[in-house]
């Protein structure tokens, strides 16, 4: 049996940091309408949040042309810029998740974030929440191939210099479960998010939380059995 010494905790973005659903499903079909596509219903891009941005559109249209995903990727992007100019605008973090960084930051951790969307759009997110300075490693959809590819983890774990078996994947999605288990790494995921429980579970996850705080006591009970 391993024993492992976790060190780096890595976390997904929307769903699992920030509840950013209502933008995500506003400006995909902003997007889709503006291109001349069939507008998708709200749980249709609720089951593929996660996803990078061209992988989602062929998910949903998936005779899509390459020209019609860049077209929809943009038109996301302006729909998004005017989203993030309305004064109401609002992706709140999850509850207790500041407090839960702080007692893993206390204890030696390192975070990081492994997330579909782009790394500009990452930035700005974290930034928001001053929260950008407090993950070592940033590894999105567009410098990476997209989750479940092992890709993002692999290279957060090269650039803090961590083990696989020291590293864990925090997340609300399939996706993220199956990206962790593709790298090797312990996989837990979130119930507040975009996928359900058993979802989680059948994936991969070891565990499943209901609440930020129960992460600090849950990792050191996994790491025996990793």
């Amino acid at each position: 049996m391993t024993i492992s010494k976790l060190r780096l905790v890595i976390f997904d973005c929307d769903g699992t940091l920030v509840d950013s659903q209502h933008t995500i499903v506003g400006c995909f079909q902003s997007a889709f309408e503006s291109v001349g596509l069939a507008v998708p219903e709200a749980g249709a891009i609720r089951r593929n949040v996660g996803l990078s941005v061209p992988d989602f559109i062929r998910r949903l249209v998936p005779d899509v042309s390459e020209d019609r995903i860049e077209q929809v990727r943009e038109g996301y992007r302006e729909a998004y810029t005017a989203m993030r100019g309305h004064v109401d605008f609002d992706e709140p973090l999850y509850p207790g998740l500041v407090e839960t960084l702080d007692q893993l930051e206390d204890s030696g951790h390192l975070f990081g974030v492994a997330t579909g969307k782009s790394l500009p759009g990452l930035k700005r997110t974290l930034e928001l929440h001053g929260l950008l300075k407090r993950f070592v490693t940033l590894q999105t959809a567009d410098l990476n191939p997209g989750k479940p590819n092992p890709s993002m983890i692999s290279q957060a774990i090269k650039e803090t210099g961590v083990e696989a078996v020291d590293a864990v994947m925090i997340g609300d999605t399939s996706f993220d479960m199956e990206m962790a288990r593709n790298a090797g790494v312990l996989a837990v995921g979130v119930s507040w998010g975009y996928h359900t429980t058993p979802d989680l579970y059948d994936a991969g996850a070891r565990a499943v939380i209901d609440k930020f705080d129960e992460l600090p006591s849950l990792l050191p009970a996994l790491m025996g059995d990793t």
